[in-house]
C-alpha cells in the first residue's frame, strides 16, 4: 500500500506541475534547460532497463537484476533524478508559491520513495551494498 501511495503522490504532483499555472516567467531558457536535462537522464536510464526489470513502484520485482552500468554506474536512481530535474524546470517556468509548494511535495515524496526502495534493495541483494559505495543517489559526487 505504501508503494501505491508514493506513486500516486508522485504522479499527482507531476500532473499538477504540468498544468500551466499562471504566466510563464522570464526564465524560459533556464526552465527548458532543466526539462531537457531531465529528459536526457530519463532516456539514458530507460535505455538500460528492460520492461520486465522496470518498475514505477519502489517494490523490488522477484526476478529483477541490479543495473550497474551506463548512467547507473554514476547514480543509483537516475529516473528519480530525471523526474526531479525535469519538474524543477517546470517549476522555474511557472515560478510561484503554488508550483514551489507542489515541487516541495514532490521532492519529499521522491526522497521517501528512494530511501524506501534502498531499504528493500538491502534486503534483496548483497551486491547492493557494494554498488552503493561507488555511486551517488541522485547527483554524481554530490548526493
Amino acid at each position: 500500500m505504501k508503494s501505491k501511495i508514493l506513486v500516486f503522490v508522485q504522479f499527482a504532483s507531476i500532473l499538477l506541475l504540468a498544468l500551466p499555472m499562471g504566466t510563464p516567467t522570464q526564465h524560459f531558457e533556464i526552465g527548458m534547460f532543466f526539462i531537457i536535462i531531465g529528459l536526457v537522464v530519463g532516456i539514458l536510464a530507460l535505455s538500460k532497463n528492460t520492461l520486465g526489470n522496470f518498475n514505477i513502484r519502489p517494490d523490488i520485482k522477484e526476478d529483477c537484476t541490479l543495473i550497474t552500468d551506463g548512467i547507473y554506474a554514476y547514480i543509483r536512481h537516475p529516473m528519480y533524478t530525471s523526474v526531479l530535474v525535469g519538474m524543477l524546470g517546470l517549476t522555474i517556468l511557472y515560478f510561484n508559491v503554488v508550483t514551489i509548494s507542489i515541487y516541495a511535495v514532490l521532492v519529499v515524496n521522491m526522497l521517501i520513495k528512494m530511501f524506501y526502495e534502498e531499504s528493500l534493495w538491502k534486503c534483496h541483494s548483497d551486491e547492493y551494498e557494494a554498488y552503493k559505495q561507488n555511486t551517488a543517489r541522485l547527483i554524481p559526487k554530490v548526493f
